[in-house]
């Protein structure tokens, strides 16, 4: 559908819709969503500031390929229900993905209408028909073929996870999930706060997988239970192993085994999959500490210190050894945080924890960094000023410096091969592992990265799982 000039010359002066959110005084006393989503007024004028481009850029910034002209011109022409059911043909995740995905980086980056103006706001309009789709009831299911009569076996009921099974039970196969954890969802349930991703979000997406058949097993830690070798021999003609990134790095300085040192993995899945915020309600204790201080600068940092904030301590830091203009974290997360009183040490580098007489973090000794020439990443290589040290009090420090691959799976499966960092190599194009039958994606892959580009591995994964299982050709 062409548009005149003249339209695009109208629809180019619409200012971009600005999203309402909870004040910042009330959010920082509560656990609810902090952006409140678009109105349908809001988001019938945000979607009339696409000009539906000849050569949409915006597509093949998408990791999953949705097809956002045509989504966004439904919204535009008020078909919500229709628009959700678009994205659905290449994203089984919406709801998620228009609340986590860095579309800052990816479809915006290269939105036409950015060139000059603000671009469209792709994500925040996936989330509006996500939503929009969920609250009226009009969830359908896609038509699911005929059976193949193949089995297929997926470890980890992450994004990456969860978008196989979607994928391969569309293809008609059988598919069954085998999850450690007693709840569906991986990194969006323990790793992404409440305030940033309601929980109930990510089960209502997992239970649409369940109704177009997908069987997932809870408490089922393959790697402990059963082998890969077990599952395959168990009649499993194709395995994905979508495992993550779950093993913390920590900073190896002295006194990081005092109490109070937590990984940001730890205490993230205490405070959002076990719901440590309503203690004593929910019986999983944490230390929520009068000072706070937490390693790291990316969204797993921002998160940890933003939760930190909710707990009410006197004070939240983010230590971090590099600039403000060098913090991986989102925009809008570091935004929201300063908005909600969390402080930012820059240029600051930790050297060691100090605990008191009964093994209780006190204080962590920092020293002060300046940015020296690039280093491989691109970013200037902070180095330490000499004799700058001094002491920063805090009786709870969270070490967000990224995680390691799961290891668990590598350990009993020899033959899969794996890379220096653990991280298992697979061939970009088709997921494929170096053992017969079994494929790979997410973190386990990359290391720790963004929801959409484990369900983009996840997508091209289950492609070449179904040739694979229809031929037996490897």
């Amino acid at each position: 559908m062409e548009m005149d000039p003249k339209e695009i010359k109208e629809r180019m002066k619409l200012p971009r819709q600005v999203m309402p959110e909870q004040d910042p005084k009330e959010r920082v006393t509560n656990f609810y969503e902090v952006p409140l989503g678009y109105t349908p007024e809001q988001a019938m004028i945000e979607a009339k500031r696409c000009i539906q481009c000849k050569k949409p850029l915006c597509v093949g910034g998408c990791p999953v390929n949705i097809d956002i002209p045509w989504f966004i011109r439904l919204v535009g022409e008020g078909k919500f229900v229709e628009a959700a059911r678009k994205i659905k043909e290449t994203n089984g995740l919406p709801a998620v993905c228009g609340r986590v995905c860095p579309q800052e980086d990816q479809c915006e980056k290269v939105c036409i209408v950015g060139k000059k103006n603000e671009p469209v706001s792709i994500g925040r309009l996936e989330r509006f028909v996500a939503d929009f789709e969920r609250e009226h009831g009009e969830v359908a299911l896609p038509e699911i073929p005929r059976s193949t009569g193949k089995k297929a076996a997926v470890v980890g009921a992450g994004p990456a996870g969860l978008t196989v099974a979607a994928d391969l039970v569309k293809k008609g196969h059988k598919v069954t999930v085998f999850e450690a954890l007693h709840v569906s969802g991986g990194v969006l349930m323990y790793g992404i706060p409440e305030f940033r991703l309601p929980k109930k979000i990510v089960q209502s997406e997992v239970e649409y997988l369940r109704r177009m058949g997908v069987e997932i097993v809870h408490n089922a830690v393959v790697g402990k239970l059963e082998t890969i070798d077990e599952l395959i021999a168990s009649g499993y003609q194709a395995v994905f192993v979508g495992s993550g990134a779950g093993l913390p790095n920590f900073m190896n300085i002295p006194g990081e085994n005092l109490a109070g040192v937590y990984s940001a993995n730890e205490y993230l899945t205490r405070v959002n999959l076990m719901k440590a915020y309503l203690f004593p309600e929910y019986d999983t204790p944490i230390i929520r500490g009068r000072k706070v201080a937490v390693f790291g600068g990316g969204n797993t940092a921002m998160d940890a210190a933003r939760t930190a904030l909710r707990l009410c301590p006197e004070e939240v830091s983010i230590v971090y050894r590099r600039s403000k203009d060098e913090l991986p974290a989102r925009k809008e997360e570091i935004h929201h945080g300063e908005q909600e009183g969390l402080k930012l040490q820059l240029l600051t580098a930790p050297k060691r924890f100090i605990g008191d007489e009964e093994g209780r973090l006190k204080a962590v000794e920092c020293v002060r960094m300046e940015l020296g020439a690039p280093d491989e990443s691109g970013r200037r290589r902070p180095v330490e000023v000499k004799g700058s040290e001094f002491t920063l009090e805090c009786d709870v420090a969270i070490v967000a410096i990224g995680n390691g691959a799961n290891p668990l799976i590598p350990q009993t499966s020899p033959d899969i091969k794996v890379n220096k960092w653990g991280n298992i190599t697979v061939d970009p194009d088709t997921g494929r592992t170096s053992k017969k039958g079994v494929f790979s994606g997410g973190d386990i892959v990359r290391g720790g990265a963004t929801v959409i580009l484990a369900m983009g591995d996840g997508r091209k994964a289950a492609d070449s799982m179904h040739e694979y299982l229809m031929t037996g050709i490897w």
